[in-house]
């Protein structure tokens, strides 16, 4: 006989436990789309109080799949996880607009990346004036689930 399935969905966090698990994680899933058509990929992000994520979109294919999602996506999601084991794990999703943030944005934007992206070090292959690849995801919606480690 299966596991109830209610117990597997592990329960609600709240809103400060859900910015915690942004904090903690450096690593995620944009998820974007164009006509309905998705396109998910794995990003390192950074995270701002306040309901930002920021994210550097560097090392793009020739084809610029990446930027154009990003371009003309109306709404973007964002998945964040971490599993421990089958008892114990975490997952937050959250939503927004997503837009390219500009050169008076970047300092806030660096702080947040230098705080908690995987590879910070991308950061200073980038020219902020004349390439700014960073891009903001400025959360409207957040929700998370996790089971253990109470």
């Amino acid at each position: 006989m299966s596991p109830n399935p209610g117990v597997l969905q592990g329960h609600t966090i709240e809103d400060e436990a859900i910015d915690q698990v942004l904090e903690e994680n450096g690593v995620g899933v944009l998820s974007m789309a164009i006509e309905g058509t998705p396109y998910s990929i794995p990003m390192s992000f950074g995270f701002a109080s306040g309901g930002s994520l920021y994210f550097l979109l560097a090392g793009h294919s020739e084809e610029g799949k990446k930027m154009e999602f990003a371009e003309e996506s109306e709404e973007a999601s964002f998945l964040v996880y971490d599993v421990a084991s089958d008892e114990e794990w975490r997952s937050v999703i959250v939503t927004g607009a997503l837009d390219r943030i500009t050169p008076k944005e970047w300092d806030r934007a660096r702080e947040a990346m230098i705080d908690n992206a995987y590879r910070p070090d991308l950061l200073t292959q980038i020219d902020i004036q004349s390439d700014p690849r960073v891009w903001s995801l400025d959360v409207e919606t957040k929700s998370g689930r996790k089971m253990g480690g109470e």
